[in-house]
Parts: C-alpha cells; structure tokens; sequence
C-alpha cells in the first residue's frame, strides 16, 4: 500500500502560543481518515499546515507527501501535485465564472506536468460530466466563484472543484459544516463517487454524522495538539454517544 502523506512529530505555534504539540498521521492511498476533537485543539492548524496557509510557524517535524518535503512546495505546486484542501468557510471571488476559474487552475495543473493546456471542447466535456457528480445546476455553475451562494451550495461547489481537479488526496476541512441533510447527502455521495484506490481523503469534522455516509477506514482523536485515540468506525459513533468529556483523562496525560 502507497503511502501518499507522512506528518512526523509535527510542532506547530500560533503567535507564539503551540498548538500541535507532536503530531504523527500516516495516510495511504485508498484510505479515508476521519480527524475528530473538540474544537480549538488543532485539527484546522493541522489541514492548515498541510495546505499551505501563511501564518503558521513550523518549529519541529516535517510533512512528507508523496515522498516529497512538503514544506519544500509552494502553495501552487502543492495543489499541481494533487493536493486539494477544502475549507470550512470557502472564499467568494467576485467576477470570477466558475468555469474561468476551474479552467486556470486545470491548465496550471497541466503546465506544470508539462501538457498543453485543455482545449475548449475537452474542458466542456469535463465540466458536464463533472457537474453530474454533485447535482451542480447550471445556474450555480455560471455565476462568479461562491458569490452569493449559500453555505450549502458554497459546500456542493468545492466538491465539484474538487471533482473536476481529480486530487490525490483530497483534505475537507469541516465540509459538513452548516449542511442540512439534504446538502450532506449530496457532499457525501460526491466524495463517495470520488473515491478510488489511488487516492485518499481525510475528513476534519466534529460530529459523526458525516461519516453515517462517507465511512472512514480510520478515526482520529486530536486533543491537547495531539492524537490521542485511533480507531475504526466505531470510535465515531463512541464520540457521537458520549460526546468529547470522556476523553479529558487521555487529554490530561498526553497534553
């Protein structure tokens, strides 16, 4: 099995305050990973660090993906490599059609692996058959990037990016957010469609109900800057139960 990320001993500050304190996560192609914790524990800085995302002051460890020093990639050849971050909160670009927006970052990606850029009826083609997998209307599909879009739709959207760039691992950072259950099942199915043996997902949330759709192979409990509790699907559903109080005996000992 491939072993597409490595993070090892990861130690990261926030305005001089540390907030991962020893992170270590191994992700193979073909895996979905599910990181859940209570809030204000990490698990955004860690989809953060892995993105990219200034601010962010690296004192130990290191990131290998794909065998490469992650931090030895800029942002851009981050995502030309197959990363793909999804935000909680994803940003509105004004004046920008979607379909001028997938188009550049498609023909940065190809760019960089040294290809010609997509041409006009290739990318048609893309588009269509991509839009099928999220229910994408057509509406939503020739408006600017997020503008105006509700949190529902703003979510359907990155998984049609993420859908049409084909990333080999793909970090959804609290995709679930503010979906109801409708827009859930849609991401769900999205990210279920998405899935191959070649690439892998993990999944930032806090609650468990994500995952009665998309089923983790492997659950992480971060909390304190570190994960603390590893397990299969049934850690989840022990978190969905009991909720995060039962794990503050293992938070005072690891953090």
């Amino acid at each position: 099995m491939m072993s597409l990320l490595e993070v090892k001993n990861l130690h990261v500050n926030i305005g001089g305050k540390e907030i991962l304190k020893g992170i270590n996560l191994t992700v193979n192609a073909g895996e979905i990973h599910a990181v859940m914790g209570p809030n204000g524990n990490g698990k955004s800085t860690l989809a953060m660090v892995i993105a990219g995302k200034d601010g962010y002051e690296i004192t130990h460890g290191e990131i290998l993906y794909k065998g490469k020093n992650l931090f030895s990639l800029s942002v851009e050849e981050r995502a030309a490599e197959g990363l793909f971050v999804g935000f909680q909160y994803p940003v509105e670009i004004p004046g920008v059609s979607m379909a001028a927006f997938m188009r550049a970052a498609i023909n940065e990606q190809r760019k960089y692996r040294g290809l010609d850029p997509v041409n006009t009826l290739e990318f048609a083609g893309l588009m269509e058959e991509k839009k099928k997998i999220v229910d994408l209307s057509e509406n939503l599909a020739g408006r600017a990037v997020n503008e105006g879009f509700s949190g529902g739709e703003k979510k359907k959207n990155e998984i049609f990016q993420m859908a049409v760039l084909e990333p080999t691992l793909a970090i959804l950072d609290e995709t679930d957010s503010g979906l109801d259950i409708d827009a859930l099942r849609t991401v769900a199915s999205g990210i279920n469609k998405l899935r191959t043996p070649q690439n892998a997902f993990i999944i930032v949330t806090h609650y468990q109900r994500l995952l009665d759709y998309v089923v983790p192979d492997i659950v992480h409990v971060l909390a304190g800057g570190r994960i603390i509790r590893t397990g299969d699907k049934s850690l989840a559903l022990e978190l969905e139960k009991k909720g995060y109080d039962w794990i503050d005996e293992d938070r005072h000992l690891y953090g």
